[in-house]
């Protein structure tokens, strides 16, 4: 295979045309350059150029060699840009996180890729377990999560803080025991572990959500409200998760005596160098999250 730093030499010394300048051009010696056509001449076993005193002109290989080499040689310069770029708000970011945060976090990246579009969004909605595998597993670049990490290999640091709200049907403005009890609790993924933390705090009744008879479940953060503000029965959700949904006129949502604020967690891989693109969204989310 032909050595790169040889046919560069060669391809300058072609379009300046004179040893010395190419010399200069190159930081390099006379005898250098000279040194370099030498070996290529070696290595392809024929003559590429002929000398006359300080000027050359070139031989059939060696004008073939200079057409086949400058594509070479620009296609290697090519790469060292691309490799060596790292530019802020280029490329695919690949975020993941539970639903909640998702859906404040989603339409804002959104508006930035709106203004830079070669910034492309990546989002997946996951629970907290499946953030840290994805993340693990280099499936994405960042995650956020609503708990520490428990791999050892990926890094969370506590970003911003949500509160957990309680959700009636409109109607009811200081929903007791035994008003919840008689709606019955709308479940969700995070439902029971997000109902133990505000209920137990509030309410000294409250033992567990399986006290509370089901009366329906969603897995679309975006829809959980929906049997709500039918009168179907209550629910514990996060602020962001009620701030997305349209039609809070149709339930209350209630900031109990005792509240309760569910920390958030930016999760990365402790082994790898972010590239400038996947900090750029980790400015903004955390611009969004406070």
């Amino acid at each position: 295979m032909i050595n790169p730093v040889w046919l560069r030499s060669f391809c300058t010394l072609v379009e300046i045309g004179h040893f010395t300048r190419t010399a200069e051009q190159l930081n390099m010696t006379q005898s250098g350059v000279s040194q370099h056509v030498r070996k290529l001449e070696d290595h392809l076993g024929c003559p590429l150029l002929v000398r006359h005193g300080k000027s050359f002109t070139l031989t059939d290989a060696g004008d073939n060699l200079y057409l086949e080499g400058r594509e070479v040689i620009s296609a290697l310069s090519g790469i060292e840009m691309r490799v060596g770029a790292n530019p802020a708000y280029e490329g695919v970011v690949r975020i993941a996180s539970p639903g909640s945060m998702g859906l404040k976090l989603y339409r804002h990246l959104l508006t930035v890729q709106q203004q830079h579009p070669k910034l492309v969004i990546d989002y997946r909605f996951a629970p907290n377990a499946s953030v840290e595998q994805l993340i693990a597993e280099n499936s994405v670049d960042i995650g956020f999560m609503t708990s520490p990490s428990t791999l050892a290999d990926i890094s969370s640091t506590a970003v911003a803080e949500e509160e957990l709200r309680l959700i009636t049907p409109a109607g009811i403005n200081t929903p007791s025991w035994k008003q919840l009890m008689a709606l019955g609790f709308i479940d969700h993924p995070d439902g029971a572990y997000h109902a133990g933390l505000l209920l137990s705090a509030n309410y000294p009744e409250f033992q567990h959500v399986k006290q509370f008879d089901s009366a329906g479940f969603s897995n679309q953060v975006n829809l959980i409200l929906e049997p709500v503000c039918m009168g179907l029965g209550f629910t514990v959700l996060p602020t962001y998760a009620i701030e997305a949904f349209g039609n809070t006129a149709a339930v209350t949502v209630h900031r109990l005596p005792h509240q309760i604020r569910e920390t958030l967690y930016l999760a990365v891989d402790r082994n790898k160098v972010l590239p400038n693109r996947v900090n750029t969204v980790i400015a903004e989310a955390m611009a969004c999250l406070k």
